[in-house]
């Protein structure tokens, strides 16, 4: 689970950032109002979180490794890539087209009709994710493997 927390949060702070930088290629940038412009990046990058935590499980089925990431980084990296961005691809058609529950600016360049930025975001954004939980999960979790259990520390900063 805790492994799982860490996708969840780097994916998070990634997708975020990506939502930023992009959000002026979506119509929801020329609202007026910010509170619901500060809502649609919130709401989006949750929902790239959720994109991003089923394809981390969806890799560890097919690899049948939970623990993919640092044992098979390169194929689970690649399966969550394909997963992701075939996801977004259908996702981005049918809400711009179908429901359009969002929309593109004339700035947005689109492939097929689908916009490039969301989906360079699933091609670039994985790789990225699996290299960053790589270097952190052994910082956070595997220092402590050996005992089985999390130093507790007294109020005076004794480790018992």
């Amino acid at each position: 689970m805790a492994r799982a927390g860490l996708w969840s949060a780097l994916a998070f702070v990634l997708n975020l950032t990506w939502e930023i930088a992009h959000a002026r290629l979506y119509t929801f940038w020329i609202d007026t109002d910010r509170m619901r412009i500060a809502w649609s990046l919130v709401h989006c990058t949750l929902g790239d979180v959720v994109i991003a935590l089923a394809a981390f499980a969806l890799a560890g089925l097919a690899l049948r490794q939970a623990d993919w990431p640092l044992s098979r980084p390169w194929v689970g990296a690649t399966i969550v890539v394909i997963a992701s961005t075939t996801y977004t691809a259908w996702s981005e058609w049918y809400n711009v087209y179908q429901t359009a529950s969002w929309g593109y600016t004339a700035s947005m360049p689109v492939i097929f009709g689908i916009g490039l930025s969301p989906l360079l975001q699933w091609l670039i954004l994985p790789p990225v994710l699996t290299i960053t939980y790589r270097m952190l999960c052994p910082r956070l979790f595997e220092q402590h493997a050996a005992t089985g259990a999390i130093p507790v520390r007294d109020l005076s900063g004794a480790e018992k």
